[in-house]
């Protein structure tokens, strides 16, 4: 019988670790260790893409030539045109490069800004649940930071500028995507979605391996999520 007892003594307790979950967090502790983590990913994605070759040199946010000149790119290099347009897409990722650093504060205040609603909804959430809730609560401060500045290092290049002026008039005619009418618009749109894309990748990497975020209580929340 004490055999017995013992064993279920012990099988009460295992199942009480297990029924450790979100709701043994209080609320502050969930929205810091949320934060804590959140803070972590968004650094490490500004960092890696405001670097020189944080765009260029990865493919998997490289910037290419809008739609327009992709189908003339032929052409360009028949009329001698390869060394501009070549020299268009280095401007491009090279102005994304400059402008992302600027969303590391908007980025921080919106994770400073998180309510405990939004912060239940990420930690309940899909895999991308934060990467969302950045997009939505900073795109159009953060388009307003960007178009600045792709502006002033695109308008260096002339391709761009010829380029403006063609498919604003393609535009015009439903010949062009009206969001690629002009290159900084362009520019910033893919800053933005590499932008988010690197934070998605780094918010997916802390949620499958939670020992790898920052701080111990945001290990102790996204070790929890994931069960």
């Amino acid at each position: 019988m004490r055999v017995l007892a013992g064993l279920v003594a012990g099988l009460l307790v295992s199942l009480q670790a297990l029924a450790l979950d979100l709701g043994s967090l209080s609320n502050a502790d969930a929205g810091s260790g949320l934060k804590d983590a959140l803070t972590q990913g968004t650094a490490v994605a500004v960092s890696r893409l405001g670097s020189e070759n944080g765009f260029l040199g990865n493919d998997k946010v490289r910037i290419p030539l809008p739609d327009a000149l992709k189908r003339v790119e032929g052409m360009l290099r028949m009329l001698g045109l390869q060394k501009q347009t070549e020299e268009l897409v280095t401007a491009m990722n090279r102005a994304a490069e400059q402008a992302v650093p600027q969303a590391k504060p908007l980025l921080l205040n919106a994770v400073k800004n998180m309510s405990w609603q939004d912060a239940k909804g990420i930690l309940a959430g899909n895999d991308t649940a934060a990467t969302e809730y950045f997009r939505r609560t900073t795109s159009d401060q953060l388009t307003e930071k960007f178009l600045p500045i792709v502006t002033k290092a695109t308008a260096k290049v002339g391709l761009a500028e010829k380029y403006n002026e063609i498919a604003g008039k393609g535009a015009k005619l439903g010949l062009v995507d009206a969001r690629q009418a002009r290159i900084e618009n362009y520019v910033t749109q893919k800053a933005l979605d590499g932008l988010f894309l690197m934070i998605a990748e780094q918010e997916k990497a802390i949620r499958a391996d939670p020992i790898g975020a920052a701080t111990a209580m945001a290990r102790r929340v996204f070790g929890l999520a994931a069960k």
